[in-house]
């Protein structure tokens, strides 16, 4: 296996709708008027990232980026915003984490701006980036693990082709204080 370094991963990816990017420097406003917008949801829905449970400062926001461009450009966390083509605004993001470049495998993980919900724009930048996994990744399996109450989520994994493999029961703790069950969907490159 080539070290992560040497791969050549698309710092940005075009759907028909939306441009996929690596974080940078000074996308912090953007991502913060994004996230203050979408907090209360995420915090319903994502309530295990640790991020997300911080307070929203314009700096955090842009500390965000910043960091998150180092571990892109190191290959330990590769998350993208998404910006609608036509406005340039932010709509969300999506990224591969979790990476074991032994296999190579990799996760899925995405969130939407409130206001963008409910228009496919999530459902558009995870087929692209399953697309980058296994074109320039070489990926042999994309994970995608969602709260089992979390349905937009779960509709996401199937409209996208990923096939639920089980659920992981009491895996994680809520936000009321009550286990919560995983369901690990997964996708395989296609047969040649």
């Amino acid at each position: 296996m080539s070290d992560p370094l040497l791969i050549e991963i698309p710092a940005r990816i075009e759907t028909n709708r939306l441009i996929l990017r690596a974080h940078r420097a000074g996308d912090g406003p953007a991502l913060h008027e994004a996230l203050v917008e979408s907090i209360g949801e995420l915090r319903r829905s994502l309530w295990f990232i640790p991020w997300i449970a911080e307070e929203q400062t314009p700096e955090s926001a842009e500390l965000r980026c910043r960091r998150s461009e180092a571990n892109f450009l190191a290959r330990t966390d590769m998350p993208f915003l998404a910006f609608e083509k036509p406005t340039g605004r932010l709509v969300g993001s999506v990224g591969l984490h979790r990476t074991d470049w032994q296999v190579p495998k990799t996760e899925v993980g995405y969130w939407i701006r409130t206001s963008a919900a409910g228009n496919g724009y999530i459902t558009e930048a995870v087929r692209a980036l399953v697309t980058c996994a296994f074109d320039h990744l070489g990926a042999q399996r994309v994970e995608l693990i969602a709260d089992e109450t979390n349905v937009p989520s779960r509709k996401v994994a199937e409209r996208c082709g990923f096939e639920l493999e089980g659920v992981r029961r009491n895996v994680l703790r809520g936000p009321d204080g009550r286990l919560r069950n995983g369901c690990v969907y997964a996708r395989l490159p296609a047969a040649t």
